[in-house]
């Protein structure tokens, strides 16, 4: 059988820890470092990932969704498969509301705006993905400006993205002309040789406590 990519490709070593923000016996809120995998890889070589570090402390941890290997920030982890599956709906219905910082390249026009393209895989690229307004799913992604700087020429922006497909801030970022700096799949050259990581952080998260049923509203400071 041919090897994918993605069977081939080996991580760095992400020296890092993952920092714990919040814990009960249900949930952990947890700050992802960039450049950790959010699952471990099939390769043996990519076994290290926010998952492989969590169930040491806790076996029964589950993800209940993921970040991208260069994503930094909040991540939702359920301690047992009821929390994990009444937080799965939560992201399915859309319940939940989720912020990203951001910089990316050059100064948007408007301070605040909403992208809407629709993404699909791109299956002679793997793992981009494409805008494509014939089999792609709809993604909309609201942005405002916080601040734009000279040097470089850039924006910080805030994310609010509605829906959540593969590299959607990503690649929405890329089809306005404002790749998001240290982009290495979607950014411009020089868009990419800007930041030594990807500029894109997970702020903050918004849910019901799957089990006390009240809302929490969890913030993760951007480093950059």
């Amino acid at each position: 059988m041919m090897q994918s990519p993605a069977d081939t490709f080996i991580v760095p070593v992400c020296h890092e820890q993952v920092e714990i923000l919040y814990q009960d016996e249900h949930i952990l809120l947890i700050n992802k470092p960039t450049r950790l995998l959010s699952l471990s890889g099939k390769h043996p070589l990519n076994k290290d990932s926010v998952h492989f570090r969590l169930v040491q402390d806790f076996p029964t941890a589950t993800l209940a969704h993921r970040l991208d290997f260069g994503t930094s920030g909040i991540m939702l982890v359920a301690l047992n498969k009821g929390v994990n599956g009444i937080l799965t709906k939560q992201f399915q219905s859309r319940s939940l509301s989720k912020t990203y910082t951001a910089l990316l390249h050059g100064h948007l026009k408007q301070d605040q705006g909403c992208i809407e393209f629709p993404i699909a895989k791109d299956r002679d690229n793997f793992p981009l993905q494409k805008i494509c307004y014939q089999d792609g799913k709809p993604a909309q992604s609201n942005y405002r400006v916080l601040e734009r700087y000279s040097e470089p020429l850039s924006s910080r922006v805030l994310f609010t993205p509605v829906s959540g497909r593969t590299h959607q801030l990503r690649i929405h970022s890329q089809e306005i002309a404002h790749p998001i700096l240290g982009c290495d799949l979607y950014a411009t050259d020089a868009a990419f040789k800007l930041a030594e990581r990807l500029m894109l952080h997970a702020t903050s998260l918004e849910f019901d406590h799957p089990v006390s049923g009240e809302r929490v509203m969890s913030q993760c400071p951007c480093p950059f």
